[in-house]
Order: C-alpha cells, then sequence, then structure tokens
C-alpha cells in the first residue's frame, strides 16, 4: 500500500479532478474569495487556477507526500503568497482567527474525522468568514445510495480511504457552521461516485 498511496493514488486522483471532469464546479466553488484562505486536503492543487487575484495568500494542508510533489509546478503559477500549513486537517497548527476564508474540496470523503477537520476550520477562521466546500456524497436516491453502501468498502481501499457514503451537509451542519447556500446534482459519470454538492457556511 505504501507506494501505491505516493505513487500511483495521486496519478489516479489528478486525473479524476481534472479541470476537464470538474473545472466549472471548482471556479464556483472559490469564486469570490479574497484575503488569506486556508485549504485542506490541498491534493495535487487542482483549485489553484481558479482562485481569484484578490486571494493574498494561500495556505495549504496535504499529508500526501506524492500530491504534494505533484502539484509543485501549479504552486508555481499562483499569484499570491503560497505556504504550506502542515500535513493533518484534523490538528492545524496554525493559529485561532488567521484566515478570511476555508476551502475544502473533495476531502471531507476521505479525512479520518471529518467532524473534528471542521471544528478545527472553524477555529481558524475569523468571525465572519466563510466555509467553501464541493464535495461528492451520499445521493438522495435510496437505489443509489443502496450501491454506495455496497460499493464502500471497495471503495477505501482503491481509492485511498474515500468514502461514498458521507454526507457533507449533515456534516458541515454538526460541526460549528451555518450553510448559507447549497448547489447538488449528479454530475456526469457513474451515480454512486458524481452526486456533488458545492455549499457555502459562515
Amino acid at each position: 500500500m505504501g507506494l501505491y498511496r505516493r505513487y500511483l493514488a495521486p496519478i489516479l486522483v489528478d486525473t479524476a479532478c481534472s479541470p476537464k471532469a470538474l473545472g466549472k464546479w471548482r471556479a464556483k466553488c472559490v469564486e469570490d474569495l479574497n484575503g488569506e484562505v486556508v485549504e485542506i486536503g490541498f491534493g495535487t492543487g487542482r483549485n489553484l487556477i481558479f482562485y481569484p487575484t484578490a486571494v493574498t495568500s494561500l495556505t495549504a494542508v496535504e499529508p500526501s507526500a506524492g500530491m504534494r510533489q505533484r502539484g509543485a509546478k501549479r504552486i508555481e503559477g499562483f499569484a499570491g503568497e503560497f505556504h504550506w500549513g502542515g500535513l493533518d486537517g484534523q490538528h492545524l497548527d496554525l493559529d485561532d482567527n488567521s484566515f478570511d476564508a476555508a476551502v475544502v474540496t473533495f476531502s471531507l470523503c476521505t479525512i479520518p474525522d471529518p467532524a473534528l477537520a471542521l471544528h478545527e476550520l472553524r477555529r481558524v477562521v475569523r468571525p465572519g468568514g466563510e466555509l467553501r466546500v464541493l464535495e461528492h456524497g451520499l445521493a438522495p436516491d435510496p437505489a443509489i445510495a443502496k450501491w454506495q453502501h455496497r460499493l464502500d468498502p471497495f471503495e477505501k481501499v482503491i481509492a485511498d480511504g474515500c468514502h461514498l457514503t458521507r454526507d457533507c451537509v449533515a456534516l458541515v451542519e454538526a460541526n460549528g457552521w451555518t450553510v448559507t447556500s447549497k448547489y447538488q446534482r449528479f454530475a456526469p459519470g457513474p451515480k454512486p461516485w458524481s452526486y456533488l454538492t458545492s455549499l457555502r457556511a459562515n
């Protein structure tokens, strides 16, 4: 699993999350952000090209060395200041009230304890700041949800800990945030993997 996690998983995730497939969703997720932003589950940096120039500083948290390495060239093209902010979104080594916004894309599905990560983001985002989330998760259709539960054990192995059955809206609302807007629909692709949610919370 060590070689898979370091070398193959970053390639698979990077390809699956390409701008061709999800670019419009990513752009919408981060539009109008400004100031100092923290992003947990940075991955290979697929969001970087969509951040507005008003984002003056981005602090990224990513546990995978393979993901960080694959995203190195994208970081070079980022217009603002870029900082690595540690490896674990569940335990942020960052000061309280130090960011204007937080971004999480396709990571609440994978983080072992998403509740802990959401509380940590609540701690480091300034009062009045915003959380932006883009995630796949549990579908509202019972037949699809049934398949998601069946496939979930395999998904966790193949996709480096990813879950198909998490409800990101419920997670966000149960852990320190109030959802102010959300957009949910099936994207093109196999139904168990393609029910997407884009939300904002404060």
